[in-house]
This record gives C-alpha cells, sequence and structure tokens, in this order.
C-alpha cells in the first residue's frame, strides 16, 4: 500500500513540558506512555499500545477488563468518567485497594475526552 506510514504503536510528539521515562503523556486527545525522557521542546516518543504499569488512584479498585481514564490534572489514571478524563484502554489485570499502581492495555485510538 503506497500511503501507509507506520504502524503507530509509538508516535513522536513534541513535549510540552520535561517528561521522565514511563510518564503518561496526554497530547490533545492522544495519550501515549514517554519511551524516554525529554526536556520541553524535544521531540519524545510515545508508546501508544501495550500493556504498561501506570499510576493510579490509590482508593480505586480495579477488575480486569474495566475501562480506565487519564486524569491528566492528577497525572494518573482512574476508572472515573469525571469531565475531561481521556479514555486510555482498559485494566489489563485487577488492582486492589489501595494501591499505587494498575496494568492498563492501552487502546491505541484516539478517543474524545469525557464531557459530562
Amino acid at each position: 500500500m503506497k500511503n501507509f506510514v507506520q504502524k503507530g504503536d509509538t508516535i513522536t510528539v513534541t513535549a510540552d513540558a520535561d517528561t521522565e521515562s514511563g510518564q503518561g503523556v496526554k497530547k490533545g486527545v492522544l495519550f501515549g506512555v514517554a519511551t524516554k525522557a525529554a526536556k520541553t521542546g524535544e521531540d519524545l516518543p510515545l508508546k501508544t499500545t501495550g500493556c504498561v504499569e501506570l499510576p493510579k488512584i490509590s482508593a480505586q479498585d480495579w477488575s480486569a477488563g474495566a475501562a480506565v481514564y487519564w486524569d491528566d490534572a492528577n497525572s494518573e489514571c482512574t476508572t472515573a468518567t469525571t469531565a475531561g478524563n481521556l479514555l486510555i484502554g482498559c485494566a489489563a489485570a485487577s488492582a486492589a485497594n489501595p494501591s499505587d499502581d494498575g496494568v492498563v492495555r492501552l487502546n491505541g485510538a484516539v478517543p474524545a475526552a469525557v464531557t459530562a
């Protein structure tokens, strides 16, 4: 196919802020996990698919398959459908309450943020 560009499992964007490797990054309605550290304005490759461990709201209990959203204001994952949260995938495993991290299967899509 002559118009194929790339698989899209890693997409390079410009860092809006200093970013650490492994940090969740929201860029518009695109979400990915930084594959390396980058300073503001530098190229920042984001992993947009696969299963990754990310920070979560400690007090939440996740079941495998639960929809997972990114809360950009708090830089953590949540199952809450609060306005502004971005659907990023689903829980790939159960996560207890309390726990600081959960495994998320990134959806690789560019969904819309929650509006209500």
